[in-house]
C-alpha cells in the first residue's frame, strides 16, 4: 500500500481535474471518472486495483447515506411517501424478479436463486450519479424529491433481496417463514437501532460540553457506529443510517450551535466529494481484476449477457414507473394522495430513465464469497461480477449522457409550485421581517427610544434588507438580536411544518442565513 502511495496521490489529482472538466462541459462526473478509471487500468505498469467489499460497505457507504439523509427534505419524503416506497421496494423487487427470470431462462447454469442474486445486485439505481446529472438540468421539484427519497431506501431493499438469495444459493433451500421473520427484523430492527443511536448522539451533542470541532468529529463517527451496530445485530445497516440521519437532520437546530452547523456543512461536503470521486474511479480501475477471473464463458458472450440484463433493467423500471402512476391515479378515488393531478407521460418516463447503477451494485457483487461452506466454488461468481460491471458502465454512459437530452426535449414546466422559488423566498423573508418587527415592538419596546442601533436595525428590516451596521452594534443589542434570531428560527420551523406547499429548501436557505448572522455577532 505504501509503495503505491504516489500513485494514489496522483489519482486524487486526476479525479479533481476530471471533476472540473465534467463541470466545464456539463457532464455528470461519475461518467468521466468510470471511463477514466477504465482507460488508466490498461496503462502498463499501473498497480492492480482490487476493491474489497468491506471498503465500500463500511468506509464509503455509511457517510454517503448519512450525508444524503441530512440534505433530503423529510417533509417532501413524507408527502411523496407512497410513490417513494413503491419505487424503493416494489420497483426494486420487480426489477430483481425480471432479472432473475431472464437470466434463469437465457444463461446456461443459472438457477432462479442465482438470478435473484444477480437481480438484487443490479436492481438499485445509484443516487450519486442521478444527483450529479441533475445539477446541470432543471426538473420539477416533484421528480427530484422522489429520486432523493428513493435513493435513501432502495439500497436497503436490494441488499435484503441479495442476502436472501445468497442464503438460498448456499443452502439450496428457502424457508418462507424464516425468511419473513428475518426480513421483518432487518427492517424494523434497522429502523429501531438507527433511531436509538441517533437519539443518543443527539443527547450527547446537546448535554456534553462540546464545541464545533467536537460536534463535527461526532457527526463523522455517527454513521459508522450506527451502521456497525445494526450489522452486528443482523439488521439493515443502510436503513439504520438513513433513519438515524433523518432524526438528527430534522432536529439539528435543537442540539447544534450555528458555528457547528456552518462548519459541519463545509466539512461534510468536502468529505463526501472525495469519497464519491474515489469510488467511481475505483469502479473503472477494477475491470482487469474482474475480467481476469472470467473463464466460464467468452468475453463476447459475457458482454452480451450484460447488455441483455441492462435492457431488462431499463425496460422493467420504466414499465414499473407507469404502473405505479396508474395505481396512484386509481388510489386517489379511495384515499388522499399527495398530488392527484395526472402526471402525463413525461414525468414517469424521466423517473424510469433515471436508473444509473453504481457503487452499491459493485460492492454487493464483490462481496460474493469465492467458496461455499462445503468447499465448492461459488457458482457463476465471475460471470455475475462481469455482468454487474457491464450494467454499471452502460447505464452510467447511455442513461447518464442521454438523460439531460430527454429532460430538455420533453420541455418540462419547472416552476410547478404555487410560487416560483425566488418569489417564494422573498415572500418568506418579508413575512419573517414582519414577525421580527412585531416581536421587537412587543418585547423590547423600552429599548427602541434609547438605542440608536436598534432603531437602525428596525429601519433596515422595514426595508427588508435584514442587515445591520456591525460597527455600531452594542452588547445590549447583541443580546436582543440573538434572542430575535432564535425566535425567527422557531417561526421558520413552524412555518415549514404548517405550510405543506412551501419548498423546504427555501426554509433551509433562510436558516443558513440566520446562522451566518449569529456567527457575525461573535466577531463584532
Amino acid at each position: 500500500m505504501f509503495n503505491n502511495f504516489p500513485f494514489y496521490l496522483g489519482l486524487l489529482v486526476v479525479i479533481l481535474l476530471l471533476i472540473m472538466l465534467a463541470n466545464k462541459i456539463k457532464i455528470a462526473y461519475p461518467i468521466l471518472l468510470v471511463l477514466a478509471g477504465l482507460a488508466i487500468s490498461f496503462i502498463p505498469g499501473v498497480p492492480l486495483i482490487k476493491i474489497e467489499p468491506d471498503l465500500i460497505f463500511f468506509i464509503f457507504l455509511p457517510p454517503l447515506l448519512y450525508e444524503a439523509a441530512w440534505t433530503v427534505s423529510w417533509k417532501e419524503m413524507w408527502r411523496w411517501r407512497r410513490i417513494i416506497t413503491s419505487f424503493a421496494f416494489v420497483v426494486v423487487f420487480v426489477s430483481a424478479l425480471s432479472v432473475a427470470l431472464v437470466s434463469n431462462y437465457f444463461f446456461p447454469g443459472f438457477s432462479l436463486a442465482l438470478g435473484f442474486l444477480l437481480g438484487g445486485i443490479v436492481s438499485p439505481p445509484d443516487a450519486v450519479s442521478a444527483g450529479a446529472i441533475l445539477k446541470f438540468v432543471k426538473v420539477p421539484k416533484t421528480i427530484s424529491s422522489i429520486l432523493e427519497g428513493e435513493s435513501l431506501l432502495n439500497d436497503a431493499s436490494s441488499l435484503i433481496i441479495f442476502r436472501f438469495a445468497m442464503i438460498a444459493v448456499a443452502t439450496e433451500q428457502f424457508i418462507f417463514y424464516k425468511a419473513a421473520m428475518s426480513f421483518s427484523w432487518m427492517i424494523f430492527g434497522g429502523v429501531g437501532i438507527g433511531l436509538l443511536i441517533g437519539w443518543l448522539f443527539m443527547k450527547a451533542h446537546k448535554y456534553l460540553p462540546t464545541d464545533a470541532n467536537v460536534d463535527i468529529v461526532l457527526s463523522l463517527l455517527t454513521p459508522y457506529i450506527i451502521y456497525l451496530a445494526a450489522e452486528e445485530a443482523h439488521s439493515s445497516g443502510v436503513l439504520a443510517v438513513v433513519c438515524g440521519g433523518l432524526l438528527l437532520s430534522n432536529n439539528r437546530h435543537r442540539f447544534l450551535s450555528s458555528k457547528s452547523r456552518l462548519q459541519g456543512i463545509n466539512v461534510w461536503e468536502s468529505f463526501c466529494f472525495i469519497l464519491n470521486g474515489l469510488v467511481f474511479m475505483l469502479i473503472g480501475l477494477d475491470l482487469p481484476q474482474i475480467t481476469k477471473g472470467l473463464e466460464e464463458v467468452s468475453i463476447v458472450t459475457a458482454i452480451g449477457y450484460g447488455v441483455l440484463i441492462t435492457v431488462v433493467l431499463i425496460v422493467s423500471r420504466i414499465l414499473s414507473t407507469y404502473a405505479a402512476v396508474v395505481v396512484t391515479l386509481i388510489a386517489r378515488n379511495f384515499i388522499t394522495v399527495a398530488d392527484s393531478r395526472n402526471p402525463g407521460l413525461k414525468a414517469p418516463f424521466i423517473l424510469g430513465w433515471t436508473g444509473m447503477r453504481g457503487v452499491v451494485s459493485l460492492a454487493a457483487a464483490l462481496s460474493i464469497p469465492v467458496y461455499l461452506n462445503n468447499g465448492n466454488g461459488f457458482p457463476q461468481r465471475n460471470l455475475i461480477l462481469f455482468i454487474t460491471f457491464v450494467v454499471i458502465l452502460l447505464t452510467l454512459v447511455i442513461q447518464g449522457l442521454t438523460l439531460p437530452y430527454f429532460i430538455k426535449k420533453l420541455n418540462f414546466k419547472i416552476d410547478n409550485d404555487a410560487l416560483p422559488r425566488e418569489e417564494a423566498y422573498n415572500q418568506l423573508r418579508k413575512e419573517l421581517a414582519e414577525y421580527a418587527l412585531d416581536y421587537i415592538k412587543t418585547h423590547y419596546n423600552d429599548h427602541v427610544e434609547s438605542n440608536t442601533s436598534l432603531q437602525q436595525l428596525i429601519i433596515k428590516w422595514e426595508q427588508h434588507t435584514n442587515e445591520i451596521d456591525n460597527e455600531s452594534i452594542g452588547k445590549d443589542l447583541k443580546e436582543i438580536y440573538l434572542d430575535l434570531l432564535n425566535k425567527q428560527r422557531a417561526w421558520l420551523i413552524n412555518k415549514n411544518r404548517e405550510d405543506q406547499t412551501l419548498d423546504e429548501s427555501i426554509i433551509r436557505r433562510q436558516m443558513h442565513y440566520l446562522d451566518i448572522e449569529e456567527e457575525k455577532l461573535r466577531y463584532i
